[in-house]
């Protein structure tokens, strides 16, 4: 049995200027995953510019931390097992236009500037990348009457 993971999980301003809260995080809890942790915030330049560190230098780093900070977005951070990857199948490819029929960025997005989420894509960035948006008492940990119905 695999151990639970926390990954984190950013609707960005399109999603939510979009309306479409309620609609991706419900469809990540039908996943059986569970949220730890949920806010909405401004993200500001410094937050964004530490969150998006590993791109800094390329020809989109500039305008990707003037999009990710001109509107709300809501942080959140899902648990379950294997939850990195299952997030990541959900949200779909980075690009829309080659994302798999089913995912949230197939389903709701056309641009690969406008794909409405972001997901960790493994267990130290996701470690790191939780931190940045929480702090540890903001993360519950709690047991769900439905987990025996999804996990093993």
């Amino acid at each position: 049995m695999s151990p639970m993971e926390r990954t984190l999980v950013i609707i960005k301003p399109d999603g939510v200027q979009r309306g479409l809260i309620g609609d991706i995080v419900a469809r990540l809890e039908r996943r059986g995953l569970k949220v730890a942790a949920l806010k909405m915030i401004h993200m500001d330049e410094t937050l964004a510019r530490k969150h998006y560190a590993i791109h800094e230098g390329k020809p989109f780093f500039e305008p990707l931390v003037k999009y990710i900070t001109s509107a709300p977005v809501v942080a959140m951070v899902m648990e379950g097992r294997k939850a990195i990857e299952i997030v990541r199948k959900t949200l779909g490819a980075t690009n829309p236009a080659i994302a798999e029929p089913g995912t949230i960025r197939a389903d709701y997005a056309l641009e690969i500037g406008r794909n409405l989420v972001h997901g960790s894509d493994g267990p130290d960035t996701a470690k790191t990348e939780v931190a940045l948006f929480f702090d540890e008492n903001e993360i519950l940990s709690w047991a769900r009457c439905s987990d025996p119905w999804i996990f093993e």
